[in-house]
């Protein structure tokens, strides 16, 4: 897994992407304890509804976010995108009335909106190896469980000797190393897309996303993984202070489970995805998910909720880490940021039903009802997953282009109007073979 390191650019952007989210990791169980501060025992409800402005400006601006990203420079764009979000961390710990997080999340998220789309469709152009992708996408996703393993435990060490309002310092000199970082390296530049319209350019990734059936599948993947993580992300301050009466130490050490059964699906990934496709593994991390969540309400001490979260995050990295796989080969090149930017705004979508349920089903109904409530929906995700992604998966599609002239330079390269080859939507493939999905 770590052969992909040898790559200099590569192991750059891996190095900001670690250190940047150390940093929010940081922020993250600091604006835990700083919700509970205000709000106390609501501060699940708190947290939902900070979580969910965070998801609007995740769905409302990445589309556009994307349509404009092409006129920039990626580098420069993401040092610039970075050092808005250094600036807006600096703002936290000064934080004391909830309006002002909710306003301070809102912009925060809007700048990740444009960095995180922009910064993961350039790792396939970085390495367009297949087996290479996949284990950068192994190393992705234990960099992401960075902020629920080492920064919580990092949030544990600090707290015995800091209030956690200096947390909010380390989130600001992760989004200056991470900026400093991608300034050290030269970012490829990918063919330039054919001239399109505004709406033409802010639609194109979920017109064809929600026209290919495995990325449907993947988006009702979503809803399983958002309905049973938004449990962990909301609730675990209120399980753990609230509810079993402990501190915030033993937050950062529940927190710190999840990530741990997520690093370690993480390290199993690369070698399962070596010898089967990426359906079975997510399938199953999604039946664990739900599975996982129903037995919430047993979950009755310290000891049982790691032990339950570790599990949680063991399902949430198995069906998460390959996306990365099934994007990089529903698109062409030119189209990949707008593709990463609608699996962006369409997972946080899901994100946006599930953080609010789970804070306010746990405020009015109590934890052992929502635990059961986010167990059917992301049953319902399973359910969709395994009826709109399609079992077996030709490499070619048999299909037709009636319409195209005979000297067109696509059926000059098949040979003839009716032809094989793998298929992704594009400008001369409006809709899957066999499939009603339009695609104008």
């Amino acid at each position: 897994m770590l052969g992909v390191l040898a790559n200099r650019t590569y192991r750059h952007l891996f190095a900001a992407q670690v250190i940047a989210l150390i940093g929010t990791g940081l922020a993250t169980v600091a604006l835990g304890l700083l919700a509970f501060r205000i709000a106390g025992d609501k501060a699940g409800l708190v947290l939902g509804t900070a979580l969910a402005i965070k998801m609007i400006a995740y769905v409302t601006l990445a589309p556009i976010a994307s349509a404009f990203a092409d006129r920039v420079p990626r580098r420069a764009l993401l040092v610039a995108l970075d050092l808005v979000r250094a600036t807006i961390a600096l703002a936290l710990p000064f934080v004391s009335e909830i309006w002002q997080i909710y306003l301070l999340i809102f912009l925060l998220q809007a700048a990740s909106a444009g960095f995180t789309p922009t910064f993961q469709a350039t790792i396939p152009d970085v390495l367009p190896d297949e087996a290479e992708y996949t284990r950068a996408l192994s190393l992705s996703r234990l960099a992401y469980d960075l902020e629920n393993l080492l920064s919580p435990m990092l949030a544990a060490a600090l707290l015995t000797v800091v209030s956690f309002p200096v947390l909010f310092g380390g989130t600001v000199l992760g989004f200056l190393a991470s900026s400093a970082l991608v300034v050290s390296v030269t970012l490829p530049s990918p063919k330039p897309a054919v001239p399109r319209g505004i709406w033409d350019r802010t639609t194109r990734g979920i017109r064809i996303y929600l026209a290919t059936p495995r990325l449907r599948g993947l988006l009702s993947l979503n809803l399983t993984v958002s309905a049973a993580g938004s449990m962990v992300i909301v609730n675990t301050v209120v399980i753990v202070q609230a509810r079993l009466g402990l501190g915030e130490t033993q937050v950062a050490l529940a927190l710190a489970a999840f990530g741990g059964g997520s690093m370690a699906a993480a390290f199993l990934l690369p070698r399962l995805l070596d010898h089967m496709p990426d359906r079975p593994p997510m399938i199953a991390g999604a039946a664990l998910l739900a599975a996982g969540t129903l037995t919430g309400p047993f979950a009755t001490s310290l000891t049982a909720v790691m032990a339950l979260w570790l599990i949680l995050g063991f399902g949430f990295s198995l069906t998460q880490t390959p996306s990365g796989r099934l994007l990089r080969r529903s698109a062409h090149a030119e189209d990949r940021p707008a593709l990463f930017a609608a699996q962006f705004a369409l997972s946080h979508a899901c994100w946006l039903i599930a953080y609010p349920l789970a804070g306010r089903f746990g405020a009015a109904l109590g934890l052992d009802t929502t635990f059961v409530l986010m167990a059917g929906l992301a049953t319902v995700g399973v359910a969709g997953a395994l009826l709109l992604w399609p079992a077996k998966e030709p490499e070619t599609l048999r299909h037709s282009h009636p319409d195209l002239p005979p000297d067109h330079p696509h059926l000059r390269e098949h040979g003839t109007k009716d032809h094989r080859h793998p298929v992704v939507i594009d400008d001369l493939h409006g809709h899957w073979p066999e499939s009603r999905s339009a695609f104008p």
